[in-house]
């Protein structure tokens, strides 16, 4: 399987205007490629920068990291299955809190209703422990059975409980940033 991870790099709100956004490709547990691209912190290009680094490869999934990235730089994942007709699983290492995030865009930003439409698209929360021992990841995803986006994130969790894509992703962004 060849599977994308995204994530962004690290960024000081007020301060810096771009961030990184990092995509890894994996074929297998092997990777592949890497593609950078930068969004506006708080900005609303997160979508199309990562369907720029998408159309670069053939892959069979992509996982982000969250919704949001770069502060409140929303990545819509119905917008990148309809492009790219490929699942998309966004993963969280901690419950996402969707009430916390609606009265942030509601007290923060003037669109607020065109950020939260995307929170609002994907499915139901779902929770998978790759590790008995270890907390649960959670995730979303679009464009494939739950169960299936499951099996996916347990068999790339191979260093720790964090899907390896979006793991390398995370070293690479922060680590460049």
């Amino acid at each position: 399987m060849r599977v994308v991870g995204i994530e962004d790099g690290s960024f000081v709100k007020g301060v810096t205007k771009k961030a990184l956004l990092a995509a890894v490709l994996f074929r297998g547990l092997k990777i592949e490629d890497v593609a950078f691209r930068r969004i506006t912190v708080d900005g609303l290009d997160a979508t199309e920068r990562a369907a720029t680094i998408l159309a670069r490869w053939d892959f069979d999934a992509a996982m982000l990291a969250g919704l949001s990235f770069a502060g409140f730089n929303v990545i819509d994942p119905t917008v990148l299955l309809k492009e790219f007709s490929k699942p998309i699983i966004i993963v969280s290492r901690t419950k996402p809190d969707n009430k916390a995030v609606k009265r942030a865009l509601i007290r923060h930003f003037k669109d607020w209703r065109k950020r939260w439409e995307v929170f609002e698209k994907v499915g139901p929360i779902q929770k998978v422990a790759v590790f008995a021992e270890k907390a649960p990841l959670y995730f979303e995803v679009v464009g494939a059975e739950v169960e299936w986006a499951s099996g996916l994130i347990t068999s790339f969790a191979v260093c720790g409980r964090v899907p390896e894509p979006l793991r390398v992703a995370r070293l690479i962004a922060r680590g460049l940033s």
